[in-house]
């Protein structure tokens, strides 16, 4: 059974996307995988086939709209009667839905986010426009998965549909990669993923004058670092705030076995980000580093489910907390992070994504 499946972007570091497709791809189906050279286009290799559509536009908002014509005509000239089709989130949506419904063919929806609800879109008008999309097709959706519990219960709420799939988007698990007789000195504070507004950077580089014999690694790219970068040099930081750039997944992972620390600090500045479980927590998870996060409904879990770290509810607590985990050390939370690693894992999570296509070709094929 084909499946093809369409992201917004250039398909190289989208752990998510990758992870489904070779889940697909080892249980019998035939994913073929449709990105875009937004970013750039970096040389990667697949066990299944994948292509990136060339855009021209310069200017996001124009490159949305110069995707959604490009993805309708390669799917329609990709897609048959044997087909699934797999959107990823809100800005693939619409072609695959009129092809879904040209060909009268399964369409599933997996939304990594609350699209509309991103910090990014917050109060534009763009923001309606994305709105008006998901309010006409998410109802009419019938096979959706999202990526935390409380996406699919707002999703469910919202639209008065049936609760999406819930596929979390964890790693993979892997065996304790800790060398506890190894103590960094300075201890590492990691931040990893990209360096956009709302992600709490402005407040972990400020902080990290009264945290002492430690520095804080910030591993990503994006449009606030020379903002971030300025900061630290305002801040007279430099020896102390380190911007290690855009790694590849194998380097990035081997950064976070490093640290002694992981930050996941997001603001509340949209409903996305609330509710969200971002997937930089549980890389740390298992690269068995203790954890300090937002103290939002699926973050708080991991502290107070499984002890792996501190929350904050306030930016004016971060660099208490900051200090308790490293103070505390990796070791203290061994036992927590082994018991997390071995629930936050990808292991998990596939058979829901199988058990979903599985019961797709049966009522549909």
């Amino acid at each position: 059974m084909k499946v093809l499946v369409s992201v917004f972007n250039n398909l190289f570091t989208d752990q998510r996307v990758e992870k489904v497709c070779r889940s697909l791809s080892e249980n019998g189906f035939q994913p073929e995988l449709i990105g875009n050279n937004w970013g750039g286009l970096p040389e990667m290799e697949r066990d299944y086939s994948f292509s990136r559509i060339e855009l021209k536009s310069k200017v996001l908002r124009f490159a949305y709209v110069e995707f959604q014509r490009k993805l309708y005509q390669e799917l329609l000239r990709k897609a048959d009667k044997n087909t699934i089709l797999l959107s990823n989130d809100l800005d693939t949506l619409l072609p695959n839905y009129l092809i879904s419904k040209k060909l009268n063919i399964p369409l599933v929806f997996d939304s990594h986010e609350i699209f509309t609800e991103m910090p990014a879109i917050n109060g534009r008008f763009t923001q309606k426009i994305w709105r008006s999309l998901e309010r006409f097709i998410v109802p009419k959706i019938q096979y959706m998965m999202t990526a935390s519990e409380s996406y699919a219960d707002w999703f469910a709420k919202t639209y008065e549909i049936e609760r999406p799939v819930v596929v979390q988007n964890f790693p993979r698990k892997t065996t304790n990669p800790q060398d506890y007789s190894q103590n960094n000195s300075p201890k590492i504070i990691l931040y990893q993923g990209v360096i956009n507004p709302s992600r709490g950077l402005d407040k972990i580089i400020p902080a990290m004058k009264s945290i002492e014999n430690a520095e804080l690694w910030i591993a990503g790219d994006g449009p606030k670092k020379a903002e971030y970068l300025a900061l630290t040099k305002d801040l007279k930081l430099e020896n102390k705030v380190k911007f290690i750039g855009k790694l590849l997944p194998e380097k990035l992972r081997e950064i976070t076995r490093k640290a002694d620390l992981g930050l996941s600090i997001e603001e509340n500045n949209g409903l996305s980000y609330y509710f969200s479980m971002p997937n930089k927590v549980s890389d740390y998870i298992q690269a068995r580093i203790p954890v300090v996060v937002s103290d939002f409904p699926e973050m708080r879990k991991v502290v107070d489910y499984f002890h792996a770290g501190e929350k904050i509810c306030n930016y004016n607590e971060l660099a208490e907390k900051v200090k308790i985990v490293l103070e505390n050390g990796k070791s203290y939370y061994e036992s927590s992070l082994n018991k997390a690693s071995n629930e936050l894992c990808w292991e998990k999570e596939e058979p829901k994504i199988i058990h979903l296509f599985k019961k797709v070709v049966n009522e549909n094929f």
